[in-house]
């Protein structure tokens, strides 16, 4: 490429797509929205006991350094400029607790996934507090039931069972954050003045935050009990929060001095890059989890069938915040990688697709996810999962169908939810997230909602919407978000091939399935005492 061409790039923006398997720095042209580069690494997730999930917030920071480093070099081979990037967004796994030490920069305890369940006891705890059990008594203010989701059980949790912390917050040391201030306090210095902030779409996830006054509660937060001084200052979605500073692991300190100007929780992010700005607009996100967002525009709209209401974006200092309407589905693609690392019946994760198409059935085989117990539009933290329907003609083939097909019911169900809150039915539904590159996946989604299912060819829209934020900010000014300047996205449609009565039969078993997975565990009882018991009388035997 001739240097002449490397000055008819114009700007870039840089996009680090923090999320619950992976992190990934992405290179996008701001004037074209071109992916130019990218590059990926994959995290360790950590189960301690059962129902527990962590990460090591070092090895997350770690994660995106190398993948800044790694991209920065595919440029330079592409003979692109780098020196051309002149803004950052952040996008991020949601609700995923941390709290560090400010002096020190170390965290003080693995950060609390979202999918993790250890706080069930502390939700049991607090509901007794609210009258009649209420578990949607804050839901007016926060747009969220009480769960072990949000980051406030969590944050609590860690209060009162990790002595270091409690220590680090006596002593004004401790910092809370989800994992945008983890990475953007750390970014931007760290313990040498690194700037302590969130944005409002991943305040709206920790259920201590107001999503009409736009700030942090106090009623919440004593009803928590969270000392507010150790959380992060609420900012818009697109803004200059800080510079990039030299990290001694970055060799080549490339991004120096270049403006974190855009902040969005994925699924915000992915609304976004999907460019779902219109009342009514809605993507759905197939990543670890599941995630269908509806646009409400700037109100604020209440579920009465278990969906959340949320923060969409707020796109400037001075501008409207946008509101959605969420449903959350915690296993999708994790039920992928727990067949493939749990069970080793796949290899890699692309083998699912090729089981899954051989058979092209479940064989009336029923698989429900209920890993962490079940999430919209049940809100049913005592469900687990099961496979059920089984024969003896049932092989792995099935059992991966069946799987997919998981993906696509919790969707279906979800989606019942959004059109009955909305009134007005989706015609097609907008897909996006790594799982959108298995076309068994796509096509079967398509079946089983009766309507077309449309994915656009640059299947990055998370990384794309926190990119858009970031070079639209104030100050940076290199990316238009004006309707006629954003640039026509390609798609892949995928149209209904089975007739509705099929699908309708099929969704009926699905929820029969359902029901028999709930009120499977209760909190009475510590886990794994009866298997415990009979390996003791076993033993004794011998």
């Amino acid at each position: 490429m001739a240097a002449s061409d490397r000055v008819a790039l114009g700007p870039l923006v840089g996009s680090i797509d923090q999320g619950t398997s992976s992190s990934r720095f992405l290179v996008f042209n701001a004037k074209t929205a071109e992916l130019l580069s990218h590059h990926q690494v994959e995290i360790q997730q950590k189960f301690p006991k059962e129902g527990w999930v962590e990460q090591d917030p070092k090895e997350i920071l770690k994660s995106v350094y190398e993948c800044v480093e790694r991209t920065c070099e595919k440029l330079q081979q592409l003979n692109i400029d780098i020196t051309n990037i002149k803004a950052i967004g952040v996008s991020n796994q949601r609700e995923t607790t941390v709290v560090w030490d400010k002096i020190t920069g170390e965290p003080l305890y693995n950060a609390i996934v979202w999918l993790d369940l250890r706080t069930q006891s502390t939700v049991e705890r607090l509901l007794k507090r609210i009258p009649g059990n209420n578990k949607s008594f804050f839901k007016f203010r926060t747009g969220l039931p009480l769960s072990t989701y949000f980051s406030a059980v969590k944050l609590r949790w860690l209060l009162d069972n990790v002595e270091e912390i409690r220590q680090a917050v006596d002593n004004g040391r401790a910092m809370f954050g989800t994992i945008d201030s983890w990475l953007i306090w750390c970014l931007t210095g760290g313990k040498n003045g690194g700037v302590h902030c969130t944005d409002v779409t991943n305040a709206s996830r920790t259920m201590l935050f107001n999503i009409h006054s736009l700030d942090w509660d106090p009623e919440l937060c004593q009803f928590f009990d969270i000392p507010m001084e150790i959380l992060p200052k609420v900012r818009s979605s697109s803004e200059i929060y800080g510079l990039m500073k030299i990290c001694p692991s970055l060799k080549s300190g490339a991004l120096t001095g270049v403006p974190i100007s855009g902040c969005l929780g994925d699924q915000s992010a992915a609304l976004v890059g999907q460019m779902c700005f219109q009342d009514g607009q809605a993507k759905n996100t197939y990543g670890t989890g599941c995630f269908l967002l509806c646009n409400t525009g700037q109100k604020s709209v209440f579920s009465e069938h278990g969906l959340l209401t949320t923060i969409a974006y707020k796109l400037g200092r001075d501008k409207p915040v946008c509101y959605a309407l969420e449903g959350s589905v915690a296993i999708a693609g994790a039920v992928v990688r727990w067949l493939r690392d749990n069970l080793g019946i796949v290899k890699t994760s692309q083998e699912i697709e090729k089981l899954a198409a051989e058979v092209g059935t479940s064989y009336g085989c029923y698989f429900v996810p209920a890993f962490s117990g079940l999430y919209a539009p049940y809100w049913e933290p005592s469900a687990r999962g099961i496979i059920c329907g089984l024969t003896q003609f049932t092989n792995k083939n099935h059992i991966a169908f069946a799987a997919l097909e998981a993906v696509c019911f919790q969707t279906r169900e979800i989606l019942d939810a959004m059109n009955k809150d909305c009134g007005i039915p989706l015609s097609q539904l907008q897909v996006d997230g790594g799982m959108t590159n298995n076309k068994v996946l796509m096509q079967l989604q398509s079946d089983i909602l009766c309507i077309p299912v449309v994915k656009p060819s640059m299947p990055e829209t998370t990384a794309l919407g926190a990119a858009m934020a970031a070079g639209a900010a104030e100050g940076v000014g290199i990316w238009s978000l004006n309707p006629g300047d954003l640039t026509a996205v390609t798609c892949e449609r995928f149209e209904p091939q089975i007739n509705p009565e099929e699908s309708e039969y099929r969704y009926a078993r699905w929820k029969k399935a359902v029901m028999k997975s709930m009120g499977w565990e209760t909190s009475e009882a510590p886990s794994n005492v009866i298997s415990i018991v009979s390996l003791r009388i076993e033993s004794t035997e011998d």
